[in-house]
């Protein structure tokens, strides 16, 4: 994908990858509308890259609608839609069910909301494309946490499912898929925790990654690239694979 002169819309834009995309986006010369429940935050980004800053809660599918129609109303139809925000929950099963609910809101139905809202207008109009933030999470695991890894792999699942059934009408999704980026999601964890085995990203580098995946019209963004070794050893051997994983949990148990 050719950014220049794009109309964008990148939410979780206030601060971490969602910031580092909207203004590598913008340094593309794309047109970068910057979403948040920060307002003041998506206020001063949309500010710096030159768009307009907009508060919304991509948890709610009437506010997603809400700035697709303010976006394409200001700047035009919208191109690439970054649907970025996401949040983490630590525990297992025991997690409560109002947390799990609110994990799913905004890390899979947030994805949901813009496809079901843009996907026929870009049809309509001969193309468009979805970038996901998911994570390496979804394509293997998070140890520590199965709400981020089950609604990971589920937005990986949905995006997916996207690119098989609209691909053919011009509509290209993509999914970054990084490891351990220095955001405030790993703030105090040593070295990124387990996330951070292959290193700690910068935001900047995260973003650089998803542009050039982008330009090739990449489903999988791998930052790190690491990962697709990873995914490829899962597939070849799933059990030896979940023995290493749990060997790699019993090495950081207790330390995040």
């Amino acid at each position: 994908m050719e950014l220049t002169e794009k109309v964008v819309v990148v939410t979780g834009g206030a601060r971490g990858i969602g910031e580092a995309l909207a203004h590598r986006f913008a340094a593309e010369g794309a047109h970068v509308a910057v979403v948040d429940r920060d307002a003041d935050g998506a206020r001063a980004v949309g500010e710096a890259v030159g768009g307009p800053g907009l508060c919304a809660n991509v948890a709610v599918e009437a506010e997603i609608v809400g700035v697709c129609e303010q976006v394409e109303a200001e700047l035009g139809p919208i191109d690439l839609f970054c649907s970025n925000a996401g949040i983490l929950s630590i525990g297992g099963v025991e997690v409560p069910d109002d947390e799990w609910r609110r994990i799913i809101d905004v890390n899979v139905m947030a994805h949901l909301y813009a496809a079901r809202h843009l996907v026929p207008r870009m049809i309509e109009r001969g193309g468009g494309y979805l970038l996901n933030t998911a994570s390496a999470a979804g394509l293997l695991t998070q140890i520590g946490s199965a709400p981020y890894t089950v609604t990971k792999h589920a937005a990986v699942a949905l995006a997916e499912w996207l690119s098989i059934t609209y691909g053919d009408a011009g509509v290209k999704v993509s999914v970054l898929c990084p490891q351990a980026v220095d955001t405030a999601m790993i703030a105090g964890i040593d070295g990124g925790g387990v996330a951070g085995v292959d290193g700690v990203l910068s935001p900047g580098a995260v973003a650089e990654a998803a542009v050039d995946g982008l330009a090739a019209e990449r489903f999988w963004i791998l930052p790190h690239a690491e990962v697709a070794e990873y995914v490829q050893r899962k597939a070849a051997d799933p059990d030896r694979w979940l023995a290493g994983m749990r060997r790699l949990q019993a090495r950081f148990d207790g330390v995040g």
